[in-house]
């Protein structure tokens, strides 16, 4: 026999599909409930600003517009990743998640660019701010967010699109915790810049973790490798085996949040494909691929080839 391909077995087993959708059902559950308190600030803000006719009102309202934008984000991309594989996606909508927090990412670096810009500009140029108006906002928004955090905080660690909801809620948390502190300052002192400062600090912690967001959801969609998964290592406990003679077009990827693949042409010694060694050694390898590599690897595809066959092939399947 001139090749073998064959893929990894796979637990998916009826108790673990029901553990995934109820997480999925629960973090849609917390997506629906941020969003109505932040959408609901919102629209209270809005009607606030038209009748005090206070611009700070409706800046943060704005603020607001762009979380609850964000939080619909999520919960679309939540939903998505609900619905099973077909045909023409065989993964399903699994990478919903990945793009989501990418958008995500990206809305969160333009407010912290926004801030910086504004900031400095209101640093140069202090307008007149009353500390009255800036506490009753600052305080009503960190009630609200403090509420939308607690009811995110639970799902935040089961992919990037919730942990993305959680960062852009926590922003707008960072926000009115710094609108307080300025208020207090300009009530104190007079000194109007603490809220250009108040901003820019604000800004300064958004920024670095909207770029990790980002470079973490960039890496799933450009196939890096897994994170903590050293391929060299995945190489050489492959050749360490008995009767392999080389590994070649090894490829290792993540499809979203908790999903790693891998592939890889292994050739074996001749004798394997008639002593029954090529399914022993399948096994052997996919256990590894599951057990030793400090991320389980339950989706594999390993084509087994002899020494004869890869020879004959190099050329067109050497990546």
């Amino acid at each position: 026999m001139g090749h073998h391909h064959d893929h990894a077995g796979h637990d998916h087993s009826h108790g673990g599909q029901h553990h995934s959708h109820a997480n999925a059902n629960t973090n849609r559950g917390r997506l629906i409930a941020a969003l109505a308190i932040t959408g609901g600030f919102f629209l209270a803000e809005v009607v606030g600003a038209v009748i005090t006719g206070s611009l700070a009102l409706l800046v943060d309202a704005a603020h607001m517009l762009t979380d609850s934008l964000g939080l619909v984000v999520a919960l679309g991309a939540s939903i998505l990743m609900s619905r099973p594989p077909s045909q023409k996606r065989t993964w399903g909508w699994q990478r919903a998640e990945v793009i989501a927090a990418a958008a995500q990412a990206s809305v969160l670096l333009v407010v912290g660019a926004y801030a910086v810009v504004e900031g400095v500009q209101r640093l140069i140029h202090p307008p007149e701010v009353g500390s009255t108006g800036l506490a009753i906002i600052g305080a009503l928004g960190l009630l609200a967010n403090l509420l939308s955090l607690l009811i995110l905080a639970g799902g935040r660690g089961e992919n990037l699109n919730m942990r993305a909801a959680f960062l852009e809620v926590a922003n707008d948390a960072l926000g009115s915790v710094g609108v307080l502190a300025a208020a207090g300052v300009i009530a104190v002192t007079g000194w109007t810049r603490a809220d250009a400062v108040a901003g820019l600090v604000v800004a300064a912690l958004i920024v670095p973790r909207a770029v990790v967001l980002l470079r973490e959801s960039g890496a799933i969609l450009l196939e890096s490798a897994p994170r903590g998964l050293d391929l060299e290592e995945v190489r050489k406990h492959m050749l360490d085996r008995p009767h392999v003679v080389a590994v070649h077009d090894l490829h290792a990827s993540m499809i979203a949040t908790g999903l790693p693949v891998l592939s890889a042409h292994v050739i074996l010694e001749e004798e394997c494909f008639t002593d029954g060694h090529s399914l022993e050694l399948l096994g052997d390898i996919t256990e590894c691929l599951r057990e030793h590599h400090g991320i389980c690897i339950d989706h594999s595809t390993l084509q087994l080839e002899s020494k004869a066959y890869a020879e004959a092939h190099a050329e067109s399947l050497r990546i």
